[in-house]
């Protein structure tokens, strides 16, 4: 069983920048794939960044890449994996959440985008962009 628990979430002017990190217990966190969503009140969850269990495969959603500046990065030896989020604009206002899937569940090298492929999720985490 793998807890998630997310911080770094705030009110950041448009433009401004934020580093989301998701924080994992449990066994084996380093073998399993996580990834980033995010959920408004008119949009359903939709996968914002994935990345693979070593770091070395990372994905985006078309949505995000062209518009601001984002990594997602991770830190087996800390259990953790942060969002970097640069040139924030109004229409990046959701709640992100932090999600895990076991190595099971994966291909070889594939990164899911789906919300059901994910077994684990964090309580979320409220991020607010201004003018």
């Amino acid at each position: 069983q793998v807890q998630l628990v997310e911080s770094g979430g705030g009110l950041v002017q448009a433009g401004g920048s934020l580093r989301l990190s998701c924080a994992a217990s449990g066994p084996d966190f380093s073998t399993y794939g996580m990834a980033w969503f995010r959920q408004t009140l008119e949009k359903d969850r939709e996968f914002v960044a994935g990345i693979r269990s070593r770091g070395r495969i990372t994905a985006y959603a078309d949505s995000v890449k062209g518009r601001f500046t984002i990594t997602i990065s991770r830190d087996n030896g800390k259990d953790t994996v942060g969002l970097q989020m640069n040139s924030l604009e109004i229409e990046d206002t959701a709640v992100y959440f932090c999600a895990a899937v076991p190595p099971w569940r994966l291909g070889r090298s594939d990164i899911p985008r789906t919300r059901p492929t994910y077994n684990y999720w964090g309580q979320g985490t409220q991020v607010t962009v201004s003018l």
